[in-house]
C-alpha cells in the first residue's frame, strides 16, 4: 500500500503539488487525470523518489520512503518520451533489471520473450534500440518496466506514441497484467477516454491539487465540482449561467421547465453543465430548450464534428456524429435536453447530476 499525506511541492513562488492525500492498494490501478501542467507528472516523481517533497509523507507498506535513494525502490516508471539504454538491444534493455536482481539466465530468457511477444517486439530482440521506430522504442520500455515486477508501476502518458491499434490493445491488456502481479498501477493521461477505456480509480487534478479521487465511472457520472465535470470531459463541459425562478429556468435568451426532481431547487443563480455530445442540432422531444448562435470555427474529425459557436459572453462546443459542414459566421440552432444537465451552485459545487449511466 501506498500513502500520500497531505503532499506538497514548491518550486520558487510556485506550487507544482497541493496538499495531495491519497491512499493507493496493491494489485489496483489508478488513473491519474488532468490538462498539461495539472500535476501529474510532479506527483509521479514524488511518488518515485526522483524529486522531494517540500512537505508531507509518502508511506511504503507503513514504512516511510522519503530518506529510501531511489535506487533502493522497487519502482519501474515509463515516460510518454521513452528511455532505454542506447548501445543495447532490444533483448539486453527488457533484460536488464532482471540481470540487476541477479536473475538467473534461463528465467531471464523465459520473462524476456514472454514480455517481448505481449508487446509485438519478438523479430527485433537482437536490433539495436537505435534502429527502432519511436512505437518499438517505447514498447521497449514497457517491455523492461513488465520484467522487472515492481510493486509499484508509474506510466506517464506510454501510450501516446503508439499506432491506433496496438494502443487499444495495450489498453486492455496492461491493466490485467499488472494487477495479476499484485502491483500498484499508475496510469497518467489527459485524455478523458482513455481514462474511461482504462477503468479502475481515477484522481482528478487541477493546478496540483486533487478535485476528485473514486471510482472511475463514480467521478464520470458524478462529479463533485465544475473542476472536475470538466476535466473529464474533452472538448471540456460547456457551463451556461441560469436563474431559477419557481417552476422555469431562464437564461439570456429565453426559459425552460425545470424537470420534475429539481423543482424542490431553491430559487437562484446557477450554471449548467452539458457535455459537448448532449447538445443536438436537431430537435426532438426532449430538447425543449433552443439557443441559436453564430459559428465561430468547425473541426472535423473523421465520424464527427466539433462546432464552436460564440454569442456574447456564451461560448459552446458540439460534438455531433458525422461530417457537417457550417460556414464561419451562419447562425445554428442548438437543441438542449434538460434531463442531461449537471447542475452546479455558485460556488462550481454540484447540485444535482442526470440519473443515468455513463453520459
Amino acid at each position: 500500500m501506498l500513502e500520500l499525506q497531505n503532499l506538497s511541492k514548491k518550486v520558487g513562488s510556485s506550487t507544482h503539488i497541493n496538499d495531495v492525500s491519497l491512499t493507493l492498494e496493491k494489485g489496483s490501478l489508478y488513473v491519474l487525470l488532468g490538462a498539461t501542467l495539472s500535476g501529474k507528472t510532479s506527483l509521479m516523481r514524488l511518488m518515485a523518489g526522483l524529486d522531494k517533497p517540500t512537505s508531507g509523507e509518502i508511506l511504503m507498506n507503513g514504512q516511510s520512503v522519503l530518506k529510501t535513494p531511489v535506487q533502493k525502490r522497487n519502482i519501474a516508471m515509463v515516460y510518454q518520451q521513452f528511455i532505454n539504454y542506447p548501445g543495447f538491444t532490444v533483448y539486453e534493455n527488457i533484460a536488464s533489471p532482471l540481470r540487476v536482481a541477479g536473475v538467473n539466465k534461463k528465467a531471464i530468457d523465459i520473462q524476456v520473450r514472454e514480455a517481448a511477444d505481449l508487446m509485438k517486439l519478438t523479430p527485433y530482440l537482437d536490433r539495436g534500440v537505435l534502429n527502432l521506430s519511436g512505437g518499438q522504442q517505447q514498447r521497449t520500455a514497457l517491455a523492461r518496466a513488465l520484467v522487472k515486477g515492481a510493486e509499484l508501476v508509474l506510466l506517464d502518458e506510454p501510450l501516446a506514441n503508439l499506432d491506433y491499434k496496438l494502443r487499444e490493445e495495450l489498453r486492455i491488456e496492461l491493466p490485467r497484467i499488472f494487477a495479476e502481479a499484485g502491483a500498484i498501477f499508475v496510469y497518467a493521461t489527459t485524455e478523458p477516454q482513455e481514462a474511461l477505456l482504462l477503468g479502475g480509480r481515477t484522481v482528478t487534478l487541477r493546478e496540483g491539487s486533487v478535485t476528485q479521487f473514486g471510482k472511475t465511472i463514480d467521478v464520470y457520472n458524478n462529479p463533485t465540482n465544475l473542476e472536475t465535470a470538466q476535466t473529464f470531459s474533452d472538448p471540456p463541459m460547456n457551463v451556461i449561467p441560469m436563474q431559477k425562478r419557481g417552476v422555469d429556468f431562464t437564461f439570456s435568451d429565453g426559459q425552460v421547465s425545470c424537470p420534475k426532481d429539481l423543482l424542490g431547487l431553491p430559487d437562484g443563480a446557477y450554471n449548467i453543465g452539458i457535455r459537448p455530445h448532449h447538445l443536438m442540432l436537431n430537435q426532438s422531444e426532449a430538447t425543449t430548450l433552443k439557443i441559436q448562435a453564430p459559428v465561430s470555427s468547425t473541426e472535423i474529425s473523421g465520424s464527427e464534428t466539433f462546432i464552436h459557436v460564440s454569442q456574447d459572453d456564451l461560448k459552446l462546443v458540439v460534438l455531433t456524429h458525422g461530417v457537417h459542414r457550417v460556414g464561419i459566421g451562419d447562425h445554428i440552432d442548438i437543441y438542449l435536453d434538460p434531463s442531461k444537465f449537471f447542475i452546479f451552485d455558485q460556488h462550481d459545487a454540484l447540485v444535482s447530476a442526470p440519473n443515468v449511466g455513463i453520459a
